[in-house]
């Protein structure tokens, strides 16, 4: 049979994909644990291999030598023909499994305060849920955790593998983000507990990740990790309506952007971008940058250049998450996940700076931070922790490696999450007995 057109997947890194991924035995175990991700570069088709998938005996060829580390080469060594239905039946496999694999307690990817009724949210996208907290729950060192006051989750709520949420200072309003298969914002009254339906859904595009509300005008702003862009939407937008523009183009720097912040009373959109850079019509036009912050105008639209940009090696920037902003200190406050850490800046910074505060540290109690919340009438800091199942706070003014004010732990003391986002696909490592999980 004629084989469909093949393309090749240019790689950063060593990993090699193919029926789910596959590793180089050669490669040394500390190679393997250094190596950051393997990442797309460019798509870009083969040329015509003629025949492909005929079915031969293994008898008649011999494996590929297991110095040899080409998998295409490989391929071309021996070809193969699925079974055909006329051949062999099918069959249903009922057999449990021998174990499994998984996390049973949350991960926390955002959390946002309702100052108004002293209320904490944290998104869950393990247990695909919104657990509600008092804000001054602290859950003591020997509790195995602190039990929320209610939460939102179930099929009805169309909560899944959620990135962001947001409380309406106003009326309560909870918003939350939808950044895998579910392509929406879903909106709940304040009061919702269990398996409920949300009181408005609004389509968005594919792989949104944070959402910032300009609360004079009425707006909201969305970043979308890929094709790139920044989306601006009335604030109670619902259904398939579209956003008023559309803040994306080259000129834009933006490069699989994450992180939004908004300062109403300056007139600033922050962006944080982890620098992944292609046009999926153009091949070869992949590419990669350090991950930067971008700031615009508030009412940017189009193809517009940012007003200055942050960007270096002196920023620690590393794969950062949501960001908040203090407009009375002119502060930006970044959740620097592969960092372990939450890095500050000034509003005003441009360039290669260094942060003008980073708390970091073993005392922390960070892991993993990707939520993060600037409570100014408290004066405290929030930030979510993929890495341990919990929410710590911290002074507005926090710096170093401090102790934070409080914890609200949903594990044990010194629970080690999976970190298991969306599993896609799954590999095992022979010669170390190691099974390898992308996420």
């Amino acid at each position: 049979m004629r084989a469909p057109e093949s393309y090749v997947i240019g790689l950063f890194a060593t990993t090699v994909i193919a029926l789910g991924i596959a590793v180089s035995s050669t490669l040394p175990a500390s190679r393997i644990s250094t190596v950051d991700s393997s990442r797309l570069v460019s798509i870009q088709p083969l040329p015509d291999l003629g025949e492909m998938c005929l079915w031969e005996p293994v008898s008649m060829k011999s494996v590929a030598a297991p110095e040899d580390t080409n998998l295409f080469a490989a391929f071309e060594e021996r070809s193969v023909y699925a079974a055909s239905q006329d051949t062999a039946g099918t069959t249903d496999v009922a057999r449990p499994p021998v174990r499994n694999i998984l996390d049973t307690d949350p991960i926390y990817s955002a959390v946002t305060v309702d100052t108004r009724l002293n209320e904490v949210y944290l998104q869950d996208p393990n247990t695909w849920s919104i657990r509600v907290f008092n804000r001054l729950d602290n859950t003591p060192p020997n509790a195995p955790r602190t039990e929320p006051k209610r939460v939102i989750g179930g099929p009805k709520t169309d909560v899944q593998f959620n990135s962001c949420v947001y409380v309406d200072p106003k009326n309560g309003d909870i918003y939350s983000v939808e950044n895998d298969i579910g392509d929406s914002i879903v909106v709940f009254k304040n009061d919702a507990n269990g398996d409920v339906e949300p009181i408005r859904k609004l389509s968005v595009t594919h792989r949104a990740y944070a959402m910032a509300v300009d609360e004079d005008n009425e707006e909201f702003y969305l970043s979308v990790q890929y094709p790139p862009q920044v989306a601006v939407y009335r604030k109670l937008a619902f259904g398939n309506e579209k956003p008023k523009r559309l803040i994306q183009g080259e000129s834009t720097r933006l490069s699989d952007s994450h992180g939004i912040a908004i300062d109403a009373k300056n007139k600033l959109l922050f962006v944080n971008n982890w620098g992944n850079i292609s046009d999926y019509r153009i091949p070869g036009s992949g590419r990669f940058e350090a991950p930067s912050i971008t700031v615009y105008k508030l009412d940017a639209d189009g193809d517009t250049p940012p007003v200055r940009v942050i960007q270096g090696p002196k920023t620690q920037l590393n794969w950062p998450g949501a960001m908040a902003v203090d407009p009375d200190r002119q502060e930006v406050y970044v959740a620097n996940d592969a960092g372990q850490a939450v890095i500050v800046f000034r509003e005003n910074d441009k360039g290669d700076v260094q942060p003008v505060r980073v708390i970091k540290g073993s005392k922390t109690g960070l892991s993993y931070p990707t939520g993060i919340f600037v409570d100014t009438k408290n004066k405290e800091l929030w930030a979510t922790n993929l890495g341990n199942s919990s929410a710590t706070v911290y002074p507005l003014a926090a710096s170093g490696d401090v102790a934070p004010l409080r914890t609200i732990r949903s594990a044990p003391k010194g629970k080690v999450s999976l970190r298991f986002g969306k599993t896609q696909a799954v590999a095992y490592d022979s010669k170390r007995e190691e099974i390898l999980v992308p996420n």
